[in-house]
Parts: C-alpha cells; sequence; structure tokens
C-alpha cells in the first residue's frame, strides 16, 4: 500500500471520522450538539478562507491563478452536462438533475480535509484555490434548475405537476449569499487586505488549533453519516454505490488532465482534483429542494454524503495525489 494513503489513514482526523462511523453503527448515544458541530464548520471555513487570502496578498494575481480559476469554472460546466447525460439514461429527468447538480458542485468539508493533508505534504496550493471552491458551487445548480424547467415544458418526464419556472435571480442569490460560502468569501477578502500582519494576529486561532477542530468535526460527520446509511432504501444501495464511487476518480482525473494541459503547479492541481471529485451534500441540497422539488432529496444527498464523501477522506484524497506526484 502506499505510504501516503497509509499515512492518511493514519492521520488523528481521518481516525476521528471512523471513530464516528463506528460509534453510529453500534447506536451509541454520542453525540455533538448541533451549535458546536455548525460552530466547527463555520471556523473551518473562515480560517481555509483566511489563510487561502493571506496567500493571495503574498503571492499577488498571477497567471496560474487565471488557469487555474478558469479550469474550475470549466470542470464547473463540464461536469454536471455529461453526468447529467449518463444518469438519465437511469433515472428520471428531476433525479438526473439534482444528482448531476450535487456532483457537479463541490464539498467545502472535502476542501478543508484536502488543504490539511497537502500542508502535511510541504505542498502549498495557491490561495486562489479557496475562490475555485466559490466558483464551482453554481454553475452545477444554474444547469440543473434549466433542465428540470426544460422537462416540466416540454412534458419529457412522466407524471410532471405543472409549476411555475424557478426564477434564476433567486437561485442566483441564494447560491451566493449563502451562509458558509459568503463568509469564506469575506475571510478570503480579509486575509488578502490585511496581509502578513493579519496572519500574525490571529495566529495560532486559524493555525495550530485548525487539526483539533478538523478532527472534532470529522467526528460529527462520521456519525451523521454512519446514522443516515440506515436511512437508504435498500433497492438504491447499488446504483448509490456504483456511482457514488466511480464519479471521483473519473472527475478527478478530468481536473488532472486538463490541470496537466494548462501547466498548473502541483499544489493548485491537487485542489482541482479534490473540487472535481467531490459532491455538495449543503449548499446543493439546501437549493435544488426547493427550486426541483419533484426531485428525491434522499437519493441526492445520501449519494453525496454515505458515499462520495467517506471515500475521498479516506481514499480519494490521498489516491489523488499519489497519482499527481508520479506526473508532475
Amino acid at each position: 500500500m502506499d505510504a501516503t494513503l497509509v499515512r492518511s489513514l493514519l492521520d488523528p482526523a481521518v481516525l476521528f471520522f471512523f471513530f464516528g462511523l463506528f460509534a453510529a453503527a453500534v447506536r451509541s448515544n454520542l453525540e455533538v450538539p448541533p451549535a458546536i458541530a455548525k460552530f466547527f464548520s463555520l471556523y473551518l471555513l473562515m480560517s481555509i478562507g483566511f489563510k487561502g487570502g493571506v496567500s493571495l496578498a503574498q503571492t499577488g494575481f498571477t497567471s496560474s491563478m487565471l488557469l487555474a480559476l478558469g479550469a474550475a469554472l470549466t470542470l464547473a460546466f463540464v461536469i454536471p452536462a455529461y453526468s447529467y447525460a449518463i444518469l438519465r439514461r437511469r433515472l428520471n429527468a428531476f433525479d438526473a438533475a439534482a444528482v448531476a447538480a450535487t456532483y457537479g458542485s463541490v464539498s467545502a468539508v472535502t476542501f478543508i480535509a484536502a488543504n490539511s493533508f497537502i500542508e502535511q505534504q510541504g505542498v502549498m496550493p495557491g490561495g486562489y484555490m479557496s475562490a475555485a471552491l466559490v466558483l464551482m458551487e453554481s454553475p452545477a445548480v444554474l444547469m440543473a434548475v434549466v433542465l428540470a424547467n426544460h422537462a416540466r415544458q416540454t412534458g419529457t418526464q412522466p407524471g410532471t405537476i405543472p409549476k411555475e419556472d424557478v426564477s434564476m435571480k433567486n437561485i442566483l442569490h441564494e447560491a451566493f449569499t449563502d451562509g458558509a460560502q459568503l463568509l469564506l468569501l469575506g475571510s478570503l477578502l480579509i486575509g488578502v487586505l490585511t496581509g502578513e500582519h493579519g496572519k500574525k494576529v490571529l495566529d495560532p486561532f486559524t493555525g495550530m488549533i485548525q487539526k483539533g477542530i478538523l478532527a472534532f468535526f470529522l467526528l460529527e460527520m462520521g456519525l451523521l453519516v454512519g446514522r443516515r446509511f440506515r436511512d437508504i432504501d435498500k433497492s438504491s444501495r447499488g446504483f448509490i454505490a456504483l456511482f457514488g464511487l466511480v464519479a471521483p476518480p473519473v472527475n478527478a482525473a478530468l481536473a488532472a488532465s486538463l490541470a496537466h494541459l494548462l501547466g498548473l503547479p502541483l499544489g493548485d492541481a491537487f485542489i482541482l482534483c479534490v473540487l472535481a471529485a467531490s459532491a455538495s451534500y449543503i449548499v446543493v441540497p439546501a437549493v435544488v429542494r426547493h427550486a426541483i422539488p419533484e426531485a428525491n432529496a434522499g437519493l441526492y444527498f445520501s449519494m453525496a454524503l454515505v458515499v462520495t464523501f467517506p471515500f475521498n477522506i479516506a481514499v480519494g484524497i490521498p489516491l489523488y495525489f499519489a497519482v499527481l506526484k508520479m506526473v508532475w
């Protein structure tokens, strides 16, 4: 087994995630209070965004930044488009659009874990990759809403209930003003404005304690994943597992090819791969739930949270880095 993969699996934060899975499996009453779990999530987003902004202030605006953000935006349109075409062979139009949006978008928690991982490898991605996270969140949702509206208007989905088109203005507003996204953007901007001075002021709050909070947060995620698994319809588990496990490495390979073509540095390429491989189980479900009510929320939420998220945390992140290291 690759040494990078072994070290990742033995990382305390990842082990706490598995411990959470175990606690849920034995039906323990262990739990992290929701308010504290939310604080941990907000803290991690603020820390990552701020450190990314400080890094961006140090490096400035470069051609690598423009290429990386352009690649991220390209993937944000390509992944949901081809995912929908594949999913439509098995699912109805609304479920296919919702799942495509979920996998075309990104997971902030996976992004945070990837940043923590790559820092341990001594490789630093550009601070602008935090902006890439935000850029990749919304295009997939917009595409899904357009596809769902098309299905309603053309009657391609039997049994469709007439429904007015969802306002794109409202979708854009909800996507870009979501608390998590807004905090990430705000922290990134503050990091850019304060630079090295700001880093010294907030250290060790944004540095030394981050790993401990990440471990506690992944413990809570392990508990959530373990308990959600029992809610999945047994008849759907085969398809959920297949797509949820195959899509991440395929999307990561697509991102790696694009990064190599553009000549992106290793750190940027790795984060781009992780973003492409991840699936949103927070922002996208919150928006799609209202924009495409005909879709089965249990399907796309379970695929992202119960299958793809654990795969990326335990196997995907170290695997993508190990493969990239051999190529770069």
